[in-house]
C-alpha cells in the first residue's frame, strides 16, 4: 500500500508540474460543456420558410402572419413561383416551401378540405421531420380556429375521449436537461481515459519507465498507482461539471448523488483501465490516440446520446452490453432526471463492475515489466 501511495504522489507531482496538462484537465471540459450544451440540440429555432401564395386571400395572409409571428420561423421572400422557391431550397437559402393553391379560402369557407403543399429540404432527415411537425401543428391549429369560428364554441360536440399529455421527468422537454448529463459523461470519459493512456506511454517514450522497471514494484502496484490520480481528477471534474450544469442550465438532480458517484467510481475504473490497457499495448502516443479515438467514436455514437438505443437493431443492442458509455449515459440520466434508486440501475451496476474487473485485470497482465 505504501508503494502505491508513493506512486500516486509521484503522479500528482508530475501532473501539477506539467503546465500544459492543467488547462486540459480543468479548463477544456468546462469550455466544451458550455459550447456543446448550447449547440448540440435537436430544437429548430430558425426555420427558413418560403411561402408561395397563389390564393392571395385574407385566409392565406392570416396563415403567413402566423408563421411570421412564430419564433421558430423566418419568412424568406420569394416570387409567386414554385420553381423559384425550389431554387431557394437548392441554394440552401430556405428550408421549406409552403404552397397555398388558388381557391384555398373558398374551399375553407365552403367546408371543403383545402390542400396545401409543403416541400422540405430533407438532407437532414431529423430537421425535415421537425419542420414538418412544426408546420403541421400551425396549420392544424389554424384549421381548428376556423372550425370554432364557424360553429361556435357552444355548438361543438364534446369528444367522448379527451387526452392530456404529461411529460414525466422533463415536463418542459428542455434539451439541455437531456443533453448536459450525456455530454458530461463523454467529457469525463475522454479526459480521464486519454490522459491516463498518454501518461503511461509518454513514460515509455522518454525512457523514465525503465527506471521503474528495475525497482521491485509489482505490476498491479504500478497500474493502480497510475490509475488512482486520474480517477480522483475525473471524479472532481464530474462534480464540477454537475455544479456548472446546475448553475448555468438548471439541470434537475432528483436522485442520490451518492449513488451517482458510486456508479461513476466503478465506471471510471473501467474507462481508465481501458486507457491503461491501450497504452500498455502501444509504443507511442500516436498509436494510443488512434486506438483510443477508434473505440471512443464507436462507443459515443452507440451510447444513446443522440439516438435512443431502444430503436437500434438487435446486433447494436447486444454490442451495447460491452459499451461502458451506454451504461453511464443511462444511469446518469436516470439518477438526475428520474431520481432512480439502486434497484433501478442494479443491472448497469453489475455489468459495469464485471467489465471493470475484466479490463483492469487485462491491463495489469498486459503491462510487461522487464527487470
Amino acid at each position: 500500500m505504501r508503494i502505491i501511495l508513493y506512486i500516486i504522489q509521484k503522479e500528482f507531482l508530475q501532473i501539477f508540474r506539467n503546465k500544459t496538462m492543467l488547462p486540459v484537465i480543468f479548463m477544456v471540459p468546462i469550455v466544451q460543456l458550455l459550447i456543446l450544451a448550447n449547440a448540440a440540440t435537436f430544437e429548430m429555432k430558425n426555420i427558413n420558410l418560403s411561402v408561395v401564395d397563389f390564393d392571395n386571400s385574407l385566409r392565406s395572409r392570416e396563415i403567413i402572419r402566423r408563421f411570421d409571428a412564430s419564433p421558430f420561423y423566418s419568412i424568406v421572400p420569394t416570387e409567386r413561383s414554385v420553381e423559384k422557391a425550389v431554387e431557394l431550397v437548392h441554394s440552401n437559402k430556405t428550408d421549406a416551401v409552403l404552397v397555398i393553391p388558388k381557391g384555398f379560402e373558398k374551399d375553407l369557407d365552403n367546408a371543403y378540405r383545402p390542400k396545401v403543399q409543403l416541400l422540405l429540404n430533407a438532407i437532414n432527415g431529423t430537421s425535415a421531420a421537425l419542420a414538418n411537425a412544426y408546420t403541421s401543428s400551425i396549420l392544424i391549429s389554424y384549421s381548428q380556429n376556423i372550425m370554432l369560428e364557424k360553429t361556435g364554441s357552444n355548438l361543438i360536440k364534446p369528444s367522448s375521449i379527451s387526452t392530456q399529455t404529461s411529460y414525466w421527468y422533463n415536463p418542459e422537454l428542455k434539451y439541455s436537461h437531456f443533453m448536459v448529463p450525456g455530454i458530461l459523461v463523454i467529457l469525463v470519459t475522454i479526459i480521464g481515459m486519454f490522459l491516463t493512456a498518454l501518461n503511461l506511454v509518454r513514460e515509455k517514450e522518454i525512457g523514465t519507465i525503465e527506471q521503474i522497471n528495475v525497482t521491485p514494484i509489482k505490476r498491479y502496484q504500478f497500474i493502480i498507482g497510475k490509475l488512482i490520480p486520474f480517477w480522483i481528477i475525473a471524479m472532481f471534474e464530474l462534480a464540477f461539471g454537475l455544479l456548472v450544469g446546475k448553475i448555468l442550465f438548471n439541470i434537475p438532480i432528483n436522485g442520490s448523488l451518492l449513488l451517482l458517484f458510486s456508479f461513476a467510481g466503478i465506471f471510471l475504473v473501467l474507462a481508465l483501465g481501458g486507457g491503461l490497457l491501450i497504452s500498455s499495448s502501444s509504443s507511442s502516443q500516436q498509436q494510443v490516440m488512434f486506438v483510443a479515438f477508434f473505440f471512443m467514436i464507436i462507443f459515443i455514437l452507440m451510447s444513446g446520446i443522440f439516438t435512443p438505443t431502444e430503436s437500434m437493431p438487435n446486433w447494436a443492442k447486444i454490442f451495447n452490453h460491452i459499451n461502458p458509455l451506454y451504461y453511464f449515459m443511462k444511469v446518469n440520466r436516470m439518477v438526475l432526471l428520474k431520481g432512480a434508486r439502486l434497484s433501478d440501475i442494479s443491472e448497469s451496476f453489475i455489468s459495469t463492475s464485471i467489465l471493470a474487473v475484466i479490463v483492469l485485470t487485462f491491463a495489469i497482465r498486459r503491462y510487461r515489466k522487464t527487470t
